[in-house]
């Protein structure tokens, strides 16, 4: 494993991390039993990947419990980042009210004391106003220990902008991928502020692991696109055939793409199994040569309009 640091925290995080959104997750993803989350977490720290990104509302709650449950014993030897902002039931929720509840709830079904990071789980830009109280209350729970760090979940290039302007952060969770580059356009920022970014989605929901194709039709959280948006993606993604050229699998490309950008901490692609993660771990080390990552931009740039016609994710 290979390791960067989170941008000004200082901490060390293996270039892949582990996204638990599948932990126990049986709605948006499939079923996976306890016994088979214990053992992906544990294995994965064995093969040295320390950060583990996960949320309230991912499998109701399940996932933060079962993390914490894998990592009686291992806590120091994890970085662990949750949420605040969705609720068990995937309502959002925002309000200072619920602050210090939400925050202490994750840290009881995480069997710890403290987080490493916490993160706004994708707030409206109304939220990123420094007069906003929960900016205060970050600081107060970090000035209690209660966190290391804070910061935002993320999608937009404008949104990083008015996180990193207007706010304290210092840790961002963004959407990037081959398909979903615009955040790309506010790595200069992240890179003057020292900001620490962990890259969410590096597969585009399986889109870039090459395992779907026009005819693939979907339930669970996938389900959210149309037969057209479908075959739109799959004919983007026949047009990435040059990267497998070498024999190398799609996925472990797509996630050298995202690592060959200084400005990015780590990558967070979901597991379900031993197989996924093996492949994931396999992309440590990596990377797209200027000329394959200049390709991939200029790709996205001609089928986004140069960025004005977003891909729905």
């Amino acid at each position: 494993m290979e390791h960067r640091t989170l941008g000004k925290t200082g901490i060390e995080v293996s270039e892949v991390g582990f996204g638990c959104w599948q932990l126990g997750n049986d709605t948006d993803w499939g079923g996976m039993d306890d016994r088979t989350a214990h053992d992906l977490v544990h294995e994965a720290i064995d093969l040295g990947v320390n950060l583990f990104d996960t949320s309230p509302n991912y499998g109701s709650t399940n996932s933060e419990r079962l993390l914490g449950e894998s990592l009686r014993g291992r806590r120091n030897d994890v970085v662990l980042v949750s949420k605040f902002g969705r609720t068990a039931d995937d309502v959002r929720d925002f309000s200072i009210d619920r602050f210090e509840t939400g925050l202490e709830e994750s840290l009881r079904r995480l069997r710890t004391d403290y987080l490493d990071v916490f993160l706004l789980h994708n707030p409206d830009a109304a939220l990123y106003q420094t007069t906003e109280p929960l900016w205060d209350a970050l600081d107060r729970a970090a000035a209690r220990g209660k966190i290391r760090h804070y910061g935002a979940s993320l999608d937009r290039a404008s949104e990083i902008e008015k996180c990193l302007g207007q706010t304290e952060s210092t840790v961002l969770e963004i959407l990037f991928n081959a398909l979903h580059q615009g955040a790309r356009r506010a790595f200069p920022l992240v890179r003057s502020r020292g900001s620490g970014a962990i890259v969410k989605v590096p597969l585009d929901s399986g889109w870039l692991t090459g395992r779907f194709d026009a005819a693939s039709r979907f339930d669970g959280i996938r389900s959210r696109w149309t037969s057209e948006e479908i075959a739109e993606r799959a004919g983007l993604v026949d047009q990435l055939d040059w990267l497998t050229s070498g024999g190398e699998t799609l996925a472990t490309r797509a996630l050298q793409y995202v690592l060959s950008y200084d400005e990015v901490s780590c990558v967070i692609p979901g597991m379900r199994s031993r197989e996924q993660l093996h492949a994931n771990v396999g992309a440590v080390g990596g990377r797209l040569n200027p000329e394959e990552r200049a390709r991939l931009e200029a790709f996205w740039d001609a089928f986004t309009d140069g960025g004005t016609n977003l891909l729905p994710w």
